[in-house]
């Protein structure tokens, strides 16, 4: 696909369409009022700066979520998510997307976790047909794998794909604009981020497919998975993917292992097995299984202080149920959900 023009995204209507875009949920905070308020100035002005090659990143907003689990967040201001939105829409996307694998499933349309369970369970039915029980997973995860990335390597990548010299300007200027040590890590709740990370591994993607021949493979961000009948095999994998990443100056964490395949599988919060009988299971991993009891009890907790209008927490389990229908989860749902009796009785909130 040719490239967009950098101008595709410093047009006033891309900037305003990013915009709104970029204010969905955060219409009540003071920084989007304010913006709002001097609306089409605004707009102006960060296009005569993104034109002109002057514009530059607000320092990050930096906040701690500890579920589910700890994470250090470097949040964008307004106006820099604005840029953000209008870069991924208007460039980033239309040109790395096409260039990903198909099991490259995170943050993409059409994809996600639910996409990367479906295709490993899909990838054991084949496997079954063949080998039956007779097979091993490898399971990768980075180590700090945003914290880690090199600036200068992450640029060099995204030059073969990226050819505007305006472009190339705003992205390093994006790259930045955020380090963890000296020309080095991505922020984490950066969308432009989540894009570069996906392209990062691309090389990697390549090498387990095109080279390697692995025809059952996914994975979602830095975390992986293959399937293969042989240990062996899967071992001389293991080496040649390190290799690669090292050359990236990344790592594998001590997640990463072998496993065979009759013990199944933790993979995005689930736990995959394949019977004797070919059947695939997908339970819900135990520690995702008791952080999601403190939730609900604090949820219950909250209801009964007057904290949770009813509605409220009707959505709220109402989300949670509907995440765990993804897997083999009906009495793990009725057990979490006991303990709202005011839900259960009445049928216009119904959770079955």
């Amino acid at each position: 696909m040719r490239e967009p023009d950098f101008a595709s995204m410093t047009t006033f209507a891309a900037l305003y369409d990013a915009h709104r875009a970029a204010r969905q949920g955060k219409q009540a905070k003071r920084e989007v009022i304010n913006f709002e308020l001097n609306l089409g100035p605004n707009l102006v002005a960060l296009r005569r700066r993104l034109q002109t090659g002057t514009y530059r990143p607000r320092p990050y907003l930096a906040f701690t979520i500890h579920e589910p689990k700890r994470r250090d967040v470097f949040a964008p201001r307004y106006v820099d998510r604005i840029v953000q939105h209008s870069l991924c829409d208007n460039i980033l996307a239309p040109v790395l997307d096409p260039r990903l694998i198909h099991d490259n499933a995170a943050c993409r349309v059409g994809r996600g976790t639910h996409f990367a369970l479906d295709r490993l369970s899909g990838f054991l039915r084949a496997f079954y047909r063949r080998h039956r029980c007779r097979g091993f997973f490898l399971k990768f995860d980075i180590r700090q794998y945003f914290a880690s990335i090199d600036h200068e390597v992450l640029l060099a990548t995204l030059w073969r794909a990226i050819r505007s010299p305006e472009t190339r300007r705003l992205l390093e200027t994006i790259v930045h604009s955020y380090e963890v040590t000296p020309g080095v890590g991505l922020p984490l709740g950066n969308q432009a981020s989540q894009w570069f990370a996906l392209y990062h591994l691309d090389g990697l993607d390549r090498l387990i497919k095109e080279r390697l021949r692995v025809p059952w493979y996914t994975r979602y961000m830095d975390d992986g998975v293959l399937l293969h009948p042989s240990r062996r095999y899967l071992g001389e994998c293991l080496a040649r993917m390190g290799e690669h990443v090292a050359g990236l100056g990344l790592e594998f964490n001590a997640k990463t292992q072998i496993f065979p395949v009759s013990a199944g599988v933790s993979y995005l919060g689930f736990h995959t097995y394949l019977t004797d009988s070919g059947r695939v299971v997908r339970r819900l991993d135990s520690g995702k299984k008791a952080t999601l009891r403190r939730r609900l009890a604090r949820l219950s907790r909250d209801y009964a202080a007057g904290l949770e209008p009813p509605h409220a927490v009707a959505e709220r389990i109402r989300s949670h149920c509907a995440h765990l229908e993804h897997g083999d989860t009906y009495r793990l749902r009725r057990e979490l959900i006991a303990g709202f009796e005011w839900v259960r009785r009445d049928p216009s909130r119904s959770l079955s």
